[in-house]
């Protein structure tokens, strides 16, 4: 192992951006839909030893000597965002005559920009390295640091996050309800780096006692939230989720708008599935009445027909607003409420665009250059202004979050504070059977956990669930497939801690982390002075 390590800490060059660059690209495969979370444990401590040799000279200014610690951390983010996000692609080849064009910016410019973040991580990171332990904890800290950014700067992306790498499954997701996404980042970054104390042995006692503790620490309150008995349910709703399994090229397709809609009637009118009652609220996906309201007034008429007395369909609809001879028409993505009556008695509006897909950015220079929006349909999208929760029957409270609104930890657990259930809408069609929709719905999961809500997840073609709130999967329908879950889910429990305290236990491991690595460091310098 020293003999191994030695070789990667004295690369240079290409070699060295190569390496770092597949270790990077390796570590994806700890995400879903592999969950393959031991190869964390060879991409890490690699990372470690590449930033090992990642020296400049005594004389050189500050630029100079942390320059070869961020093209490290650089070319490990892209290895590692290259391969785990190049499914995004896929959405520009569904209109592939329009939008082809835009393939490389999509597969390798996002990564390319993403890894500036990991670059920013190895940076803060070789200001507090040392020889030993010290180190683990440097790249920790600045791994956590730059996820946290991650997660709010330039709109926010905080897909993939390496936390997520350390719970595949829900015995070891639970650890998330105390330390929040923060803390989960920065201890899966420390846990997996320090297999790389074996080549140098020094503080190897000291990384195996904190590697039990902590791998113990994690599986063991997984296992002991699991075995809890849950609290007595207080309320409970009978639910159905449909999944259409609408092609993307007939969605917005005027000749086949009527034989979508009746499917997804057809799928929500049908009788109960053997042992459940018939649904209180039938859940529908992200976009998925196929034209709009305004122009189809007939069509909340056959939903009232459907809907029985007391029942009631939430769906993702594109809302138009305006229109007036004054003033163009705006238009939302939109959850709405639809009563027995057919009758539209709510409606939240999706507030955290997609850049790109639902709005365009500096929209006047790009249309200058013939450039539009890329995926989202054949409008561009407004930002809603507020979110609150739809009251559903029985008197339930959902919290909905249309797409990938529910990958953002803090806009998902402050929309969830006066709410009984989680609603998540999407359309992941547009990524086909590509390890997108798993990792979004693997993200989506997490908030459950974090808040300690059932979930209801409809996805146009996968992956819809039900999922209870320890992250269980009760009932789903997998990519691809067209059908419906009949579910009951009892109403019951909530977060082990609230928000702010999983942010500040968060922020506060993040710094004790922050503290370990700066005091080690001035440790080896007085040392060597």
């Amino acid at each position: 192992m020293q003999r191994f390590a030695g070789r990667i800490i004295l690369l240079w060059g290409w070699w060295r951006a190569l390496v770092a660059f597949a270790a990077g690209a390796l570590a994806v495969l700890a995400q879903a839909p592999y969950d393959f979370f031991a190869v964390c444990f060879v991409s890490f401590p690699v990372l470690v030893w590449l930033l090992d040799g990642a020296t400049g000279e005594a004389s050189d200014g500050w630029f100079r000597r942390l320059k070869p610690a961020f093209a490290i951390g650089w070319w490990f983010g892209f290895g590692y965002f290259l391969a785990g996000l190049w499914w995004i692609g896929q959405a520009l080849l569904v209109e592939a005559d329009s939008f082809a064009w835009a393939l490389p910016f999509a597969v390798v410019g996002i990564p390319f920009a993403l890894a500036f973040f990991y670059g920013f991580a190895t940076v803060v990171a070789r200001l507090f390295w040392s020889s030993d332990i010290g180190r683990i904890a440097a790249l920790a800290f600045g791994f956590g640091l730059a996820e946290w950014l991650r997660d709010f700067l330039f709109t926010g992306f905080p897909w993939n996050a390496v936390g997520y790498a350390a719970m595949p499954v829900p015995l070891l997701m639970q650890s998330v309800s105390v330390t929040g996404m923060i803390g989960m980042n920065v201890l899966a970054v420390f846990l997996f780096s320090l297999p790389a104390l074996v080549a140098a042995r020094r503080h190897l006692r000291l990384g195996v006692a904190l590697f039990v503790i902590l791998v113990a620490a994690h599986v063991g309150f997984g296992y002991f939230r699991l075995a809890m008995p849950a609290e007595p349910a207080t309320r409970s709703i009978d639910v159905r989720i449909v999944q259409p399994a609408v092609d993307l090229s007939e969605k917005w397709d005027a000749s086949v708008r009527d034989r979508i809609f009746a499917t997804l009637l057809g799928l929500s009118g049908k009788a109960p599935e053997d042992g459940h009652a018939k649904p209180q609220l039938i859940l529908w996906p992200e976009t998925s009445v196929p034209f709009l309201f305004t122009e189809r007034p007939d069509a909340l008429t056959a939903l009232g027909d459907m809907l029985a007395d007391g029942q009631m369909l939430v769906a993702g609809v594109v809302r138009e607003e305006g229109g007036s001879a004054n003033a163009g028409s705006r238009y939302y993505n939109s959850v709405v409420a639809i009563n027995d009556r057919g009758e539209i008695v709510d409606a939240v509006d999706k507030v955290h665009l997609v850049p790109f897909g639902e709005y365009l950015p500096f929209a006047d220079l790009f249309e200058r250059f013939g450039i539009g929006q890329l995926v989202a349909g054949p409008m561009n999208f407004a930002a809603g202004n507020e979110r609150h929760p739809i009251t559903v029957p029985g008197g339930l409270r959902a919290a909905p979050f249309i797409c990938y609104e529910v990958i953002f930890p803090d806009l998902v657990a402050v929309d969830v504070t006066s709410a009984d259930v989680i609603v998540n809408v999407t359309n992941d069609a547009w990524f086909g059977d590509t390890p997108g929709p798993y990792q979004h719905f693997r993200q989506a999961q997490i908030r459950a956990v974090e808040n300690g809500l059932p979930l209801l997840r409809a996805a146009n073609n996968g992956i819809s669930a039900v999922v209870d709130s320890r992250g269980r999967i009760v009932d789903a329908l997998a990519v691809n497939a067209r059908g419906a879950i009949d579910a009951h889910v009892p109403i019951s429990g909530h977060a082990l801690f609230p928000a702010d305290q999983r942010r500040i236990n968060g922020l506060l491991i993040m710094l004790a982390f922050a503290l370990m690595a700066f005091t080690l460091n001035v440790r080896q310098r007085l040392r060597v002075n």
